[in-house]
């Protein structure tokens, strides 16, 4: 009885692994289909060296960018963009079209019943989901969770793909992954496995860490992107108001990549933020404060939740901004240890 029971589960969890590889193949479009359009194999490969994998993430590029690639004139950009619009179709579709999309969307489980209910049923992949707080009040916790539900098959409300973790701050822990992964029923070892991580010491190389991502997106089943936390380097290597301009540019650059990732590969993007003191928050407040990364990172980002410390083990989220989620619907929860 429990034989027939493994092997029905496990036809079960194979039938989902099928599912998703004949859907991610619809998602977007190898680049190496270009040779078959007259590109050169070597064009291609200059491409791949630039961290364009897809035809999708090729059309997500400006011309003058693709220029910029080593041994790409004007004249092959323009051939290899004519290539990709013959594969791709970026042009206009119909409201129909467009909710058929969507249907591809996955929600992935935060663990937490009742922040599930106010996301609508989870984190969203092809969108980016920002959790800014103070310290303390469960931004990491939430994303350590995420790495082990994410590998969860999609009937069990997971993504049933891999993890990748960019850390800026030195939070993130594997051996708290495994009572997570245990009380999932996942074995930790497995699940560790499926998660590449790597730490950032500097802006440009948490920029240069995406771009290394599209190789790796493109080959495997990728669902959840975790960067924690995303304004942290650019708060150490920007200073004074003279610099902050640039590092505003810098910054809108690196959530552009963000996105593009996001809807390339239809994967989630969960980033953290921290907060600054908002003096002109109103004396009405007692503790003003605001998510850093200004108007560049407000605009950017799809999904914004706000997090802080209630009673005890209590942490109180509010969604501050969603497109398709009712604004200022506040829950208690308990982090799920």
């Amino acid at each position: 009885m429990n034989a027939t029971l493994k092997a029905e589960e496990q036809n079960q969890l194979q039938l989902v692994e099928r599912e998703d590889v004949d859907a991610e193949e619809d998602l977007f479009e190898a680049i190496d289909k270009l040779i078959n359009q007259g590109i050169n194999a070597g064009d291609v490969k200059k491409l791949q060296d630039a961290g364009i994998y897809t035809c999708n993430g090729l059309m997500m590029h400006t011309r003058k960018s693709l220029t910029g690639i080593k041994g790409l004139s004007e004249a092959k950009v323009e051939k290899i963009c004519e290539a990709a619009e013959k594969i791709v179709n970026f042009g206009y579709i119909t409201g129909s079209d467009a909710l058929l999309k969507r249907k591809s969307v996955i929600k992935i489980t935060t663990g937490s019943q009742a922040l599930d209910e106010l996301l609508g049923g989870g984190i969203e992949t092809g969108a980016i989901t920002e959790a800014f707080g103070e310290f303390r009040c469960g931004k990491t916790q939430l994303a350590h969770t995420l790495c082990v539900s994410t590998q969860l098959p999609t009937n069990m409300r997971g993504g049933n793909g891999k993890v990748a973790f960019i850390d800026t701050e030195g939070t993130f822990r594997p051996d708290r992954i495994v009572p997570i992964a245990e009380r999932f029923g996942m074995d930790a070892g497995a699940v560790l496995d499926n998660i590449i991580y790597a730490r950032a010491y500097t802006y440009e190389h948490q920029y240069n860490l995406l771009l290394g991502l599209a190789a790796k997106m493109s080959e495997e089943p990728f669902k959840l992107l975790i960067v924690d936390s995303i304004i942290a380097l650019f708060r150490v290597d920007f200073t004074g108001r003279g610099e902050l301009a640039d590092r505003q540019q810098k910054l809108g650059q690196m959530l552009s990549r963000l996105i593009k990732i996001a809807e390339e590969f239809n994967v989630a993007v969960y980033l953290t933020n921290q907060v600054i003191a908002d003096p002109g928050g109103g004396v009405f407040i007692s503790d003003p404060k605001k998510p850093a990364g200004g108007h560049v990172l407000a605009h950017a980002v799809t999904i914004r939740l706000m997090f802080r410390k209630g009673k005890g083990e209590q942490r109180v989220c509010k969604v501050f901004d969603a497109p398709n989620l009712p604004e200022a619907e506040a829950i208690s929860l308990t982090l799920p240890y």
